[in-house]
């Protein structure tokens, strides 16, 4: 038990080192209002004088101290061994200048007011940055406290306005930690009900279950007073339990009263004023609670541990592997990269690809879609007589009769004006190619993206690949185009009356004719009238003689009957209409056969021409065109990043000796702690709760799972 709290303290130094606190580190944070005597109480606990003294605002960034059991000196210089070489009974280090040892605790003041004023400015200003102070003594327990800002209310000097919201947040910051224990610092010469400290213990943790209270100078409360049933809980019950310590005076500072003094007065004190509860109040019973608790509550929030770093390591193992080993059979690696490519990109036109698009079509689904409903519902949606008029069909007619009147439907009419619709199915045939050749291109980005890790470690071989599969596309499109061209073209060469789903002739015009038959035509009851006109005209030139509406060439000019415009629009004879209709009719059925063959031979030509091919041919053509011996170490160049990635990855996992002395690494900055099996010690082990360990970067890991093998 008792190095678990040393443990979590290397965690801390860790994470200060990489910038970032992915877990939430089980720890003691020290709240209390100004002046409440924060810093007199973590004082007692060390035993020294080693904080900045003065007032107002003296803690203005965030200090963890780091406390550290270790022998005496003579019984280090006994074993001649220890975590330091320094001789001396006490000593500290800071994170920032760890290589330095300081045995002058006023030095240590002086570098605390140094270090804060570096960060903060000599005003009154606040930093979120915390300082790592670490003190190694005989005279301690092992804890790990944080001392933070006091609780102010009116911004003094040249504090900013905002004074109070910024170390309310920071404050904040550390206490809503579910991990960390709230040690919450009240003076008994105030009223408790009013204790800041206490109220917002009390909004990050309702139950009281990491609540400690300690209440401040018992020996300045008003004469007649004391503070009985605070200790007792009786006014606020704190679940952790209340401590009231007593606190050196300023006089007593000021004299250079020694801090053992301090104790051994407390501890008369206690007895005179508070005889049944002295032996639960004071300094050194607060020391030993707060070990206890934090130890406790380590244990208690470390269960998940175990469970959190066999995740990572498994995880970094799974990225080392996808970072290859390093290249030692240039011929072999690349082979096996090519071929995983080719494999790969069959098994996505195939649809038997491990990943498998769920946001969207990919593959030979989308072809299928392409076929089936892009290409489908474009040809249904073209209409067989889309852009034929009856005048253009009995212009057609006229036109294929040349000068004689003709008794029956020319072929050559229906062959003409069919021949016209059809080609209008030519352009959706070659969007459908157009559609699949852009879907080829995307799988090279589908298969580039599930193979990133071997691609993006060899960027030239990368870029080698997409141009030789983009030039096999490439090569057979015009290919393909020009057979979907010649389907049409086949279709255009030749008209088969004789289709077996050809609708006879002889059948169309009977049912038109029947259908002529059945009602009166208005244009039929227009040319009956038209005759009854025309008898009654015949008629009138008795009455009143009209002068002929042409007379002779020999009376008159000559007529150029070519300048006569030709009506746009004409009523149609009973024959001409039923011509047309025949017509229309034979255009449609011819068409939609036609239809029906393009729309069934264009994805097969499309599969067989560009698709297969590629499929059958991929892997031949990269092969052919990358597999040379002049081009293997320009392919296999290896990209600077991976190279280094893959390097942290493999020094992440790999086993670095047995030798349990801790030393230091120059190039990562932080204790490095060397171990044997990592593995099988962290499978024996059950602690820690995880925080944000996702993004946890390879050096944490690393020194995680040497801190915790150390256990």
């Amino acid at each position: 038990m008792e190095t678990l709290i040393p443990v979590v303290n290397k965690l801390q130094e860790i994470f200060n080192t990489v910038g970032a606190e992915v877990i939430q580190l089980p720890q003691i944070v020290v709240i209390g209002a100004q002046s409440s005597g924060k810093s007199s109480v973590l004082e007692s606990i060390v035993g020294r004088d080693f904080l900045p003294r003065g007032s107002g605002i003296v803690t203005r960034r965030p200090l963890v101290l780091q406390l550290v059991n270790v022998p005496s000196l003579e019984e280090r210089q006994r074993a001649a061994s220890g975590e330091t070489s320094t001789q001396a009974e006490e000593w500290a280090t800071f994170l920032h200048c760890k290589h330095k040892s300081f045995t002058d605790f006023d030095e240590i003041r002086q570098e605390i007011e140094t270090e804060t004023e570096r960060t903060t400015g000599t005003n009154k200003g606040i930093s979120l940055e915390p300082l790592y102070l670490k003190i190694y003594s005989p005279h301690v327990l092992n804890l790990t406290l944080v001392d933070l800002p006091g609780i102010t209310k009116v911004p003094v000097g040249d504090q900013p306005p905002d004074i109070e919201g910024q170390v309310r947040e920071m404050i904040l910051s550390y206490v809503s930690n579910p991990n960390c224990l709230i040690l919450a610092v009240t003076a008994a010469n105030t009223d408790m009900a009013t204790s800041e400290a206490l109220k917002l213990a009390r909004d990050v943790d309702p139950d009281g279950r990491r609540t400690l209270a300690v209440v401040t100078k018992l020996d300045l409360m008003d004469a007649g007073t004391d503070a009985m049933d605070v200790l007792m809980g009786r006014v606020i019950p704190v679940k952790l339990g209340i401590i009231g310590v007593v606190n050196r005076s300023q006089h007593d500072i000021n004299t250079g009263k020694r801090i053992v003094e301090s104790l051994q007065d407390e501890q008369g004190f206690l007895q005179k004023r508070y005889p049944s509860l002295a032996n639960r109040n004071g300094t050194r019973h607060l020391a030993k609670t707060l070990n206890r608790l934090l130890m406790h509550h380590i244990r208690d929030c470390l269960p998940e541990l175990k469970t959190r770093v066999n995740v990572l390591t498994a995880q970094y193992q799974s990225v080392l592997q996808s970072y290859g080993q390093p290249v030692e059979d240039k011929n072999a690696t690349l082979l096996q990269i090519i071929t995983k490519f080719a494999t790969e990109y069959c098994h996505t036109i195939e649809g038997t690809a491990r990943n498998i698009e769920t946001s969207e079509l990919c593959g030979g689904a989308r072809m299928c879609y392409i076929f089936h409903e892009t290409f489908g519902r474009t040809l249904e949606s073209i209409d067989p007589l889309a852009g034929l008029t009856m005048l253009d069909i009995l212009t057609a007619i006229r036109n294929a009769t040349g000068p004689r009147p003709a008794l029956f439907v020319p072929e050559v009419s229906f062959e003409l004006l069919v021949k016209r619709q059809i080609k209008r199915l030519e352009d959706p045939s070659l969007r459908c190619v157009e559609l699949v050749h852009e879907e080829l291109q995307r799988i090279i980005q589908h298969c580039s993206t599930y193979n990133t890790q071997e691609l993006l470690r060899f960027p030239k071989l990368h870029e080698a690949i997409v141009e030789v599969v983009t030039g096999v596309l490439r090569q057979r499109l015009p290919i393909t185009n020009e057979m979907v061209h010649n389907l049409v073209a086949i279709e255009l060469a030749y008209i088969n009356t004789k289709h077996p789903d050809f609708i006879d002739t002889a059948l169309v015009s009977a049912s038109v004719s029947s259908s002529k038959n059945d009602p009166p035509a208005e244009g039929i009851r227009r040319w009956k009238s038209d005759k009854v006109e025309d008898a009654g005209m015949e008629e009138k030139p008795k009455g009143n003689p009209q002068p002929p509406m042409y007379s002779s060439p020999s009376r008159s000019h000559a007529v150029n009957l070519l300048d006569t415009p030709m009506p746009a629009t004409r009523k149609l004879s009973q024959r001409e209409q039923r011509d047309c209709e025949v017509i229309r009719r034979l255009i449609k059925s011819y068409f939609l056969i036609v239809r029906k063959s393009i729309q069934d031979s264009v994805p097969k030509t499309v599969m067989h021409f560009l698709v297969n091919y590629v499929k059958d041919h991929l892997q031949s053509q990269l092969v052919g065109q990358l597999y040379k011996q002049q081009l293997l170490d320009m392919l296999l160049t290896e990209s600077e990043d991976m190279a280094q990635q893959r390097k942290e990855a493999a020094g992440l996992l790999q086993d670095s000796g047995t030798d349990a002395v801790i030393t230091y690494d120059e190039t990562l900055s932080v204790p490095v702690v060397p171990h044997g099996d990592v593995t099988q010690q962290l499978l024996k082990l059950d602690i820690f709760k995880s925080g944000g360990m996702d993004n946890l970067h390879p050096r944490v890991l690393k020194e995680l799972s040497e801190e915790v093998a150390a256990l």
